[in-house]
């Protein structure tokens, strides 16, 4: 484990770990990886989160296989999806291959961390500009503390990914961990030790996803 890493290597070398051993993660690192999320901004400082830390086996298998369900859905409707340019097959290859790993083997993973929205006034209804300005907002308010979360485990040693695919079922799950009407989930990241290597990622070069001034202007 080291916690010394600078914090572009994190970023550098941050991979969506989807391979992750079974064993225990102790409770004072996810403590840890929890002090650094809360450590980021939000949207007018509300703090409005919570993270829900699923560590009981049989609420583990019960998110797996929900989102078993929904990762077969997804898969069936992407399957004749080309890689965007840039992206080669073997890479999409792979990439599948430990989406499908993931989705068969959520429950293994020790920990999963639930990283809620709490709308202290009620769920936000409404079609208008100002209602779509305040749910993107809040909404959008959590990922600097998702971030947070996946750079504290790769800092750690700790092997993570960001997925969604369980909002699919959202009320049964909500149900099931008693959230509140106005509590949400946002996404579920899976933690543990890695059984994948940790190490540098490859992207497409930032020249090909980044425009000046304009939408498609090189800079």
């Amino acid at each position: 484990m080291n916690d010394d890493i600078g914090v572009f290597e994190a970023m550098h070398t941050c991979r969506a770990i989807r391979y992750l051993k079974p064993d225990p993660v102790p409770d004072e690192l996810i403590r840890r990886v929890l002090d650094a999320a809360i450590r980021a901004p939000s949207g007018s400082n509300r703090q409005s989160w919570h993270f829900l830390v699923i560590k009981d086996a049989a609420t583990r298998k019960m998110i797996q296989e929900r989102y078993k369900r929904a990762f077969d859905a997804y898969a069936a409707m992407t399957a004749s999806a080309p890689p965007r340019a840039g992206v080669s097959v073997t890479t999409m290859d792979l990439v599948r291959k430990s989406a499908t790993h993931l989705a068969e083997h959520l429950h293994e993973a020790p920990v999963l961390l639930m990283p809620l929205l709490v709308n202290e006034q009620g769920p936000l209804r409404g079609d208008g500009p100002l209602q779509t300005v305040a749910r993107k907002s809040t909404y959008s308010s959590i990922y600097p503390a998702v971030q947070n979360i996946l750079l504290a485990c790769r800092a750690l040693g700790l092997g993570a990914c960001l997925t969604t695919l369980h909002l699919m079922y959202e009320e049964e799950i909500a149900k099931v961990l008693g959230l509140p009407p106005n509590v949400e989930s946002m996404c579920l990241i899976p933690v543990g030790w890695p059984a994948a290597k940790l190490g540098p990622v490859t992207r497409v070069p930032v020249e090909e996803v980044s425009s000046l001034d304009r939408y498609g202007r090189r800079w």
